[in-house]
């Protein structure tokens, strides 16, 4: 193999650079004429880019349609809680970002994994007798949906498969196609209350199982699963070794009526990973400060997910400090009634939301226990003029300019999502207009038959 050597035409440390050869074997090679080499463009995209897509982006980006220009838009479709500015955070919270700031102590680089001091608040935060945490079980992250892409890229290779709900959020599958790993969908029930079908769950595992993702409380379906229905699930994933990641963003969002067991708590030997963080609790998701609890009581995961994590973690440098510096306050002083008052308003909307579509022919709403969403099934056939939920929500739009998220995004047709966050005074005004738009379209069995025989 030849040796090239650089001569630079030039003395001192500024020497010219426009006259450089190249030597080989004593002779002389003009840049651009290496053997073997034609100089061309080549760039293009990365095989990850390529395998990115996000269902909801591409669904939603593809309705070119226009809302009535008679009717003012009302959004039930994004799962920010802070649009409508009727559900600001607590003054405790903006206040505890506001001292550091101007303490002047958090401006630089903080640890990959997060302050020392910050992990520590955290585990203190979510320790229990039944799922005890120290600060080495904690890792921050940049929001909720960095700790689920770690913990996916840490339990799972290209070429294996994790388990996803169905109905579900669109960013697993997203995350996992773009790293490689399939996605088998494993069906919830509506009928009762959303519950996961344990049978068809377990029927998709095999040998390159790497994960069940179990979302509780629920987005889209805004259901929370009760203790004994969690214990049927870790049987499932004990039975069949198979590690959970725990996305528990909306964990202690339940409704009054409902109570909220973190899975964690109820396992005795299924290593868990749990995401969370501030967003929708704490009603500030555009500060990015998620984190990842490691639940290994038998040692199941080691050292190897740990240290997996810890690396996986060093590609950015952490989450906000400004955010971590205040994290220790915020979960200390955020005040009881702050959390109780943010989901009176939910349930309340949740009911109003419940009541007046429950009401409304051809529509079949799941009553929620939590989150912000609640999902409608439509009775396709009694609107035979409209092939599928895309359809559907497409012409309430230009009808009634209500926009809902047909379900589709999240793999489940002939439903649609409601955000449960905005003004009540939105919910009932939007709920009329449904209600307006269904009995426009509506047709009773003879009347839909009658149609399709047109067609």
């Amino acid at each position: 193999m030849d040796s090239y050597l650089i001569q630079v035409n030039g003395h001192g440390d500024h020497a010219p650079m426009r006259d450089v050869h190249l030597k080989s074997a004593g002779n002389t090679v003009s840049p651009g004429k290496i053997k073997g080499r034609k100089p061309r463009w080549a760039v293009r995209a990365s095989e990850m880019s390529k395998k990115t897509f996000n269902p909801v982006r591409a669904i939603v980006d593809s309705m070119k349609v226009e809302p009535n220009p008679k009717k003012a838009m009302i959004s039930l479709s994004l799962g920010d809680p802070t649009v409508f500015g009727n559900l600001p955070t607590n003054d405790e919270v903006t206040r505890a970002v506001k001292e550091v700031l101007d303490s002047g102590q958090c401006n630089g680089y903080a640890p990959s994994v997060g302050y020392q001091s910050c992990r520590e608040a955290v585990a203190a935060y979510y320790n229990c007798p039944e799922a005890p945490l120290e600060a080495q079980d904690v890792i921050l992250t940049s929001g909720c949906s960095q700790a689920i892409e770690l913990a996916l890229a840490v339990l799972a290779n290209p070429g294996q498969n994790i388990l996803v709900p169905r109905p579900g959020f669109s960013l697993y599958k997203t995350l996992a196609l773009s790293m490689g790993i399939e996605v088998k969908l494993y069906n919830l029930l509506p009928e009762k209350a959303w519950e996961i079908d344990l049978e068809h769950l377990e029927s998709l595992v095999d040998e390159k199982t790497a994960c069940l993702i179990v979302n509780n409380p629920s987005n889209p379906c805004g259901s929370v699963f009760s203790k004994s229905h969690l214990q049927e699930i870790l049987a499932v994933a004990s039975r069949q070794c198979v590690p959970i990641l725990a996305d528990e963003i909306y964990g202690d969002m339940v409704f009054a009526d409902c109570k909220y067991e973190p899975i964690a708590t109820l396992s005795t030997n299924v290593p868990i990973l749990s995401c969370g963080g501030l967003a929708k609790r704490w009603l500030v998701p555009g500060w990015r400060m998620g984190w990842i609890l490691i639940h290994d009581r038998r040692d199941i995961f080691g050292n190897e997910i740990r240290d997996g994590l810890v690396r996986l973690s060093q590609r950015i440098l952490g989450p906000c400090t400004l955010v971590q510096g205040a994290l220790e306050r915020i979960l200390r002083r955020t005040p009881p009634e702050f959390y109780h008052n943010t989901l009176s308003i939910l349930k309340s909307n949740a009911d109003l939301c419940y009541a007046a579509l429950s009401a409304i022919p051809g529509l079949q709403p799941v009553r929620p226990s939590g989150a912000m969403y609640l999902m409608v099934e439509i009775e396709m056939e009694h609107f035979p003029e409209f092939e599928n939920d895309v359809e559907f929500t497409e012409r309430l739009i230009s009808e009634q300019s209500v926009f809902c998220l047909p379900a589709t995004c999240f793999e489940y047709p002939n439903f649609f999502r409601v955000v449960i966050t905005v003004p009540e005074e939105m919910i009932l005004e939007a709920c009329s207009r449904i209600q307006e738009f269904c009995e426009m379209h509506y047709q009773g069995a003879e009347g839909a038959q009658d149609l399709e025989c047109d067609k």
